[in-house]
């Protein structure tokens, strides 16, 4: 993996809080999460469709939607506030700096224009010096780099004459003709077939030890983070419940929800007749959240304090935490003395 510039990190999201301000009242979408990424380094944040996963990270864009806002917390990419950033700051830095994948590419393209076209003004868009015989010749070498044949021609086809895979290589291709440091990745195999995905999946790995990026991998597709991520953030209701090493999540999960998640996912070793266990219950109202964990009302091991107060974070392994009362239990076990580590409290 890349070193990149010194100790400093690529990223660094501390206490991260975002809010939908509704008729209805205050949408507490993202609960003060925090997490940071390397140089070259890919991380998943994975969790059930309204965890927050897409919020975040298009506060690290600059591209939440009102009602949305950040009301807390601090977004650093490479020592620099990027909730500090102007307009125009922010229009530089996305696109230059940070890249991002959407989850459906036919509502990304614009269909009346051809894709050499719209690959070119992405370019030309930061880059205003390059003349635009250099910015095509520049969309043709990431096509190719992107498994795109026959480029010449497809500069001259619009999006609907390309497949679904295609489409998606062509907004990968257009995330990275600026070079970012940074591709922010949202479900961007969800909308393929299974072949397709995987041929994504190693096209990005492919792009990632090539241009030594760091990317945030966006799913709640567990098989995917498996295969090309280096450590996981597992979110649920607006808050991380677990982080660790992608190994660790997988092999010594510690939080009932990633145990769950990993349960209800499919394996290929399994006996024809094991059946999936599903996730009980249904996720929480996030106009009301619970006090205590947000989990807890879906939680077989829930006991009355999760259902009162959130638990603080629990080393329970190197790099790897989880915020669940059990793992606090256990570590207050094995301290002698009984003095309970505060370390990284966050909510």
């Amino acid at each position: 993996m890349a070193e990149g510039n010194g100790n400093q990190k690529l990223l660094e999201v501390k206490d991260l809080h975002v809010s939908f301000f509704t008729p209805a009242g205050e949408v507490k979408a993202v609960g003060g999460i925090s997490y940071d990424l390397n140089y070259g380094e890919v991380m998943g944040v994975v969790g059930e469709s309204g965890s927050g996963k897409s919020q975040e990270a298009y506060s690290i864009m600059g591209l939440l939607q009102s009602p949305g806002k950040v009301v807390g917390g601090s977004i650093t990419f490479e020592g620099q506030d990027v909730l500090k950033f102007s307009k125009d700051e922010m229009t530089s830095f996305r696109g230059s700096k940070v890249a991002m994948i959407f989850q459906n590419p036919m509502t990304c393209l614009n269909p009346v224009y051809t894709i050499g076209n719209q690959l070119v003004e992405a370019l030309r868009a930061h880059d205003r010096e390059i003349s635009r015989e250099d910015a095509e010749k520049r969309a043709m070498e990431m096509m190719e780099m992107v498994g795109i044949n026959n480029v010449e021609k497809r500069m001259k086809q619009y999006p609907h004459e390309f497949s679904g895979g295609m489409r998606q290589r062509v907004m990968i291709a257009m995330g990275l003709i600026c070079h970012p440091q940074l591709l922010i990745a949202d479900e961007p195999t969800t909308a393929l077939d299974v072949t397709i995905q995987a041929q994504i999946l190693e096209l990005m790995k492919a792009l990632q030890k090539k241009t030594k990026m760091g990317i945030i991998f966006i799913t709640h597709n567990l098989g995917v983070v498996a295969d090309i991520c280096d450590k996981v953030s597992v979110m649920y209701a607006g808050k991380i419940v677990e982080q660790g090493p992608v190994d660790d999540i997988f092999y010594k999960a510690a939080h009932p929800y990633t145990l769950g998640l990993l349960r209800s996912m499919p394996r290929v070793d399994a006996d024809s007749y094991e059946r999936l266990i599903p996730i009980e219950g249904t996720p929480v109202d996030m106009l009301n959240p619970p006090e205590g964990c947000p989990f807890a009302p879906r939680c077989e091991h829930c006991m009355k304090i999760c259902l009162k107060k959130m638990p603080p974070y629990v080393e329970v392994g190197e790099n790897h935490r989880s915020a669940c009362w059990l793992r606090v239990q256990e570590y207050l076990n094995k301290k002698s003395d009984g003095g309970e580590d505060g370390r990284n409290e966050q909510q």
